[in-house]
């Protein structure tokens, strides 16, 4: 069941991982199953395990005053999900995170990341995501700010096809930051292309 995290990270790492880090990483990391809508985080709570989605989808995302979601993350197979600022500072979390699909997850609660941090392909591979985050989060605000409804559309498709089968249009609208019905007109014209 950790074979696609251990191959997860060393494909982030240059150095293998030993025997005794996977045994580490097995005494740390719990398995948690999840139905679809589940909650793995809610706004409020304290987020005390990141998890890494084995098989699955979640949306990380924010009610406002009047009721409507505004999704900030979708997230599949292959990666981390979490608050991390609420996770890294012991804050309440803004979010809620839930399993769009039936999602099985390993999670690392913070008890034993210190551990985990240790090793060394462990945090080279936390290095790779954190940049790969922190450039991902840049280009999603330059193009919530500079491009057209029509250009971030373009972009998802470019970047995670995969969204457009696993999240229904209204998710990909809130994502995208417009409504579904914009995102109706775009998908037309794109098919009329």
């Amino acid at each position: 069941m950790l074979n696609p995290l251990f191959a997860y990270i060393e494909a982030r790492s240059h150095t293998p991982l030993s025997d005794e880090d996977k045994s580490v990483l097995r005494e740390a990391l719990v398995y948690r199953r999840y139905k679809k809508k589940q909650f793995l985080l809610q706004e409020g709570d304290i987020c005390k395990s990141l998890s890494f989605i084995l098989k699955g989808a979640t949306r990380q995302y924010w009610v406002d005053d009047k009721g409507n979601e505004h999704i900030l993350t979708l997230s599949i197979e292959n990666w981390w999900v979490g608050d991390r600022e609420s996770y890294f500072k012991d804050t309440p979390s803004a979010y809620n995170i839930d399993a769009w699909e039936e999602t099985e997850v390993l999670m690392l609660p913070k008890t034993y990341l210190e551990r985990v941090s240790a090793i060394p392909a462990f945090r080279e591979m936390r290095m790779h995501i954190d940049q790969n985050y922190s450039i991902a989060a840049q280009k999603r605000v330059l193009g919530s700010i500079s491009h057209s409804a029509e250009k971030r559309f373009e972009e998802l498709l470019k970047s995670y096809p995969e969204f457009m089968q696993r999240f229904p249009q209204h998710i990909i609208a809130s994502y995208l930051g417009i409504t579904k019905e914009t995102l109706s007109r775009i998908k037309s014209q794109l098919v009329k292309k």
